[in-house]
């Protein structure tokens, strides 16, 4: 029998995340998974070589606009522009950042202020 979590709307049975593990041709390790939407997302090593960090968020924003009568369409971005999607993250700042996203996974909610370590 699958555990249940509860939601506010109601139970919900837990879905496992689908997440591929590689290599870039650097040699950094990289995990691949989907976020909620489908979204292609990545947890990556960073090449940073002042101190440990990595790359985390989505890979392609996939920009839309919405054209009434139409919806939302892609929305090609010109070559010149750069959009960052992904975080970098270093590994104080992911320490940092750890009690909130397990009292997030713990809960279903985020904490109103920071817990005592």
């Amino acid at each position: 029998m699958k555990k249940q979590y509860p939601r506010l709307n109601g139970w919900k049975e837990k879905q496992k995340m689908e997440k591929t593990f590689d290599k870039t041709l650097r040699g950094f390790s990289f995990w691949e998974f989907k976020d909620k939407y489908g979204m292609k997302c990545s947890i990556q090593k960073s090449s940073l070589a002042t101190e440990d960090a990595i790359w985390f968020g989505v890979d392609d924003t996939q920009p839309r606009i919405m054209i009434p009568g139409q919806g939302w369409i892609p929305y090609e971005i010109p070559k010149e522009v750069l959009i960052s999607s992904r975080m970098h993250l270093t590994q104080d700042q992911v320490r940092e950042m750890l009690p909130i996203l397990e009292h997030f996974a713990k809960t279903g909610d985020l904490p109103e202020k920071e817990e005592k370590q």
